[in-house]
C-alpha cells in the first residue's frame, strides 16, 4: 500500500460516570482519532494518550503535534508491505509511543480490511469471545463502591479491578471480598505505594487477589521485584512495560507475574506482539487494559486479547459503561460467562460513524502524499 492521505480529528466524548484515581477525577475522555486512505480504503487508530501526563508523559496536545509535525510527514506518501513496517519508518522518533501506536495500529486495521481479514486473525487470535472485567474507580465512601460492585456483578461482570491509594486499601478489599467471595478482585495502585509499604501490601495476601497492579513507581522495575519476592499476591507491570526491553528487565529480575498489556503504551501492536510472545515463553501471564477508549480503540483492545497469553479478564468493558452515544459500533456483555464477542468483520471489524466524528471535531487536519514536503532527518 501506499499511504495517499492521513486524517487526525480530536474529539470529545462525556463519561456516564466519573472515574477517580489516584491521578484524579475524570468526566470526559478527550481523544485524538487517526484516519489512514490508501487505494480507495480508509481505517482509523486511537490514540490512548489523556488530556494530561498523568498516566504517562504523552498527552492529547503533545500528540497532535508530533503527529503532525513529524510522524505523519515521515509517512505519508510511503509504501508499506506489512503493517510492522510503520515501526521502522518511525523509528527517527524517539518516545512518543501513543502517538506512533495511533497511527500503526490504523496501518494494521487497513491490511486487515485489504487482505478481508480480522485483525484478530492477523494477530494470531485463538478466541472468538474474550473475558472481560470492569474497573471501579475510586468511590466517595465504601458503601458507594460496594453499591457499585453489586451492579456490575448484577450485571454479569465476572472480574472487578478495583482503584487503590493510601488510605484506600485493606477496608474497601476487606468489604468487598467479604460481600463477594467468589469474584476475581484486583488492586490497582497506578503508582500509588512506595516500597517503604511493604508492610502494608503485605497484608493484601489473605484476601485472594487477582493481581496487585503497578503498586510501586511508574518507571520502576527494580523496586516491583523487591517487592514481589516478600508479598504472596501476584504484582502485575502496567506503566513500566512500555518496550520490549522493559519486558525482558521484568522478566529478568522477576518483577512480577502478570504484565497489563495496553497497545498504545507500548508504541503499537508491532510491539505489542513481541512482548507477548516473550511473555508467553517467560510464563508471565498478560491482559489487556483499557484507557476509556471509544469503540475504535475498544476494538482494537478486543482483538488483542485474542491472542494466546492473553489468559485473564481483560478492562474491555460493554459500552454502555462509559458512553451513552459511542463513534463507532457498540459492545455489550454477554452476562452467562462475563465475555463480550470479538468481531468478525474486516480490520476493526466495526462500523464508523463518520459523521458523527465530523460533528464532535474540535479540530481537523489532514495531509497527502501529494503536498507533503520532503521530510528529512538529520543529526544536526
Amino acid at each position: 500500500m501506499k499511504l495517499e492521505k492521513i486524517e487526525l480529528y480530536q474529539i470529545e466524548l462525556p463519561l456516564v460516570h466519573p472515574f477517580r484515581t489516584s491521578f484524579g477525577t475524570q468526566t470526559n475522555r478527550q481523544t485524538v482519532l487517526v484516519k489512514v486512505t490508501a487505494d480507495g480504503m480508509s481505517a482509523w487508530g486511537e490514540c490512548a494518550a489523556s488530556l494530561g501526563p498523568w498516566y504517562s508523559s504523552d498527552t492529547n496536545k503533545e500528540a497532535w503535534h508530533v503527529l503532525t509535525d513529524f510522524l505523519i510527514p515521515m509517512t505519508v506518501g510511503q509504501t508499506v508491505t506489512h503493517p510492522s513496517d510503520m515501526h521502522t519508518l518511525m523509528k527517527p522518533v524517539r518516545g512518543h509511543v501513543m502517538a506512533k501506536a495511533a497511527l500503526e495500529n490504523a496501518v494494521w486495521a487497513w491490511f486487515g480490511q485489504a487482505e478481508n481479514k480480522p485483525l484478530s486473525a492477523m494477530l494470531g487470535g485463538v478466541r472468538e469471545r474474550v473475558e472481560v472485567g470492569v474497573s471501579i474507580g475510586i468511590q466517595p465512601s465504601i458503601e458507594q463502591l460496594e453499591e457499585r460492585v453489586a451492579g456490575f456483578v448484577e450485571l454479569g461482570y465476572g472480574r472487578i479491578k478495583m482503584k487503590i491509594e493510601p488510605g484506600w486499601l485493606i477496608e474497601p478489599i476487606e468489604r468487598i471480598r467479604s460481600r463477594f467471595p467468589d469474584v476475581l478482585l484486583m488492586g490497582d495502585a497506578n503508582s500509588a505505594f512506595s516500597l517503604d509499604d511493604v508492610d502494608l501490601l503485605k497484608q493484601v495476601d489473605p484476601y485472594n487477589l487477582l493481581m496487585l497492579e503497578q503498586p510501586l513507581n511508574y518507571d520502576d522495575i527494580a523496586d516491583h521485584a523487591r517487592l514481589q519476592a516478600q508479598i504472596e499476591t501476584a504484582v502485575c507491570l502496567d506503566e513500566s512495560i512500555h518496550s520490549p526491553a522493559n519486558a525482558q528487565a521484568m522478566i529478568d529480575l522477576k518483577a512480577g507475574r502478570i504484565i497489563n498489556m495496553k497497545v498504545g503504551r507500548v508504541g503499537g501492536f508491532t510491539n505489542a506482539i513481541k512482548i507477548h510472545d516473550m511473555a508467553q515463553a517467560a510464563g508471565i501471564q498478560m491482559w489487556c487494559g483499557g484507557m476509556l477508549e471509544t469503540g475504535i480503540g475498544r476494538a482494537a483492545n478486543l482483538h488483542l486479547c485474542t491472542m494466546p497469553n492473553f489468559t485473564l479478564p481483560g478492562d474491555v468493558s460493554a459500552t454502555d459503561r462509559y458512553f451513552d452515544r459511542d463513534i463507532a459500533d457498540r459492545f455489550t456483555l454477554n452476562k452467562e460467562d462475563s465475555t463480550i464477542t470479538v468481531p468478525t468483520g474486516a480490520g476493526l471489524g466495526v462500523e464508523v460513524d463518520e459523521e458523527y466524528i465530523e460533528s464532535l471535531a474540535e479540530k481537523h487536519w489532514e495531509l497527502t502524499a501529494e503536498n507533503n514536503k520532503l521530510f528529512a532527518v538529520g543529526d544536526e
